[in-house]
């Protein structure tokens, strides 16, 4: 029996090469600093495709905060070596220049409905990301990209734009939680032990406002407003959202419907989202 070593890509041309009679291909698109929720992701992929290959790719285009692009986790070798551990195909690390040089980029606009949530506050965060998805999905022609759910808004965008363009599907992964219930990030890795403690105290409060909530839809409105205040002077953090929509269209009505609370905020100047 052979064992096939993981291949490391670099440049589009030896991509082309390697995955050129893969048709049964899953991809998961990450910007590195791979932790247990990326390792769910390939697990799925490896369920269910032939072959998986992952991106490691901070996209600079992405990025509304350039001390945020700038601080973002990078550590390669140690991506490396987890997905070595986890036998995936291929891996595609490729620079800014290899993307964008060679590649026109396709301008997306957000209509008014979408500009929502991390859209309202990350001013072409969203562009940015379905730039780079559309670069990528063009140039590897997956059969399925794996994305987690902790990033809703952004798997819920990504399927609408790259599902109608494309034969590819977006599959949903569920949201991979550390011991204290917080939704596992690589900006983690930029908090210390205390500001993790904290943001599992916080996220376990918000598993008790959705039952609230589903107590109460009438009042969900009220309540969250009135919770919102609480978590403020309780813990005191910077609140961008936190707000209940249905899952059908990101409205922020028919929540007697199927729905989820999403929640950003900052802890000691890092951003961090979850959604319950």
């Amino acid at each position: 029996m052979v064992l096939l070593q993981m291949k490391l890509i670099r440049h589009i041309t030896d991509l082309n090469k390697a995955i050129k009679s893969n048709h049964n291909l899953g991809f998961v698109p990450t910007m590195g600093g791979l932790h247990k929720g990326h390792e769910s992701l390939i697990k799925k992929s490896k369920k269910k495709c032939k072959k998986t290959l992952v991106s490691i790719f901070v996209n600079p285009k992405q990025f509304n905060n350039k001390n945020d692009y700038i601080r973002y986790p990078r550590n390669v070798n140690k991506d490396l070596l987890i997905l070595k551990k986890l036998k995936v195909d291929f891996v595609f690390l490729p620079t800014i220049k290899e993307i964008y040089s060679k590649n026109k980029s396709i301008k997306f606009k957000l209509n008014k409905s979408q500009k929502i949530l991390c859209a309202k506050y990350r001013k072409g965060h969203f562009e940015g990301v379905l730039d780079v998805v559309n670069h990528f999905v063009k140039l590897i022609l997956p059969k399925i990209v794996f994305m987690g759910e902790k990033d809703f808004q952004q798997f819920f965008l990504v399927r609408h734009f790259i599902e109608k363009k494309y034969k590819t599907k977006i599959h949903l992964c569920k949201t991979i939680r550390d011991t204290n219930n917080v939704a596992l990030s690589s900006r983690n890795y930029l908090l210390n032990k205390h500001q993790l403690k904290n943001a599992g105290l916080i996220a376990n409060e918000l598993i008790k406002l959705k039952t609230i909530i589903n107590n109460d839809l009438k009042n969900s409105n009220y309540i969250i407003k009135n919770f919102k205040r609480y978590l403020i002077k309780k813990f005191n953090i910077k609140i961008e959202y936190l707000e209940a929509r249905n899952l059908i269209n990101l409205k922020i009505n028919n929540i007697d419907l199927k729905y989820k609370l999403f929640f950003s905020y900052y802890l000691n100047n890092i951003r961090l989202i979850d959604n319950f």
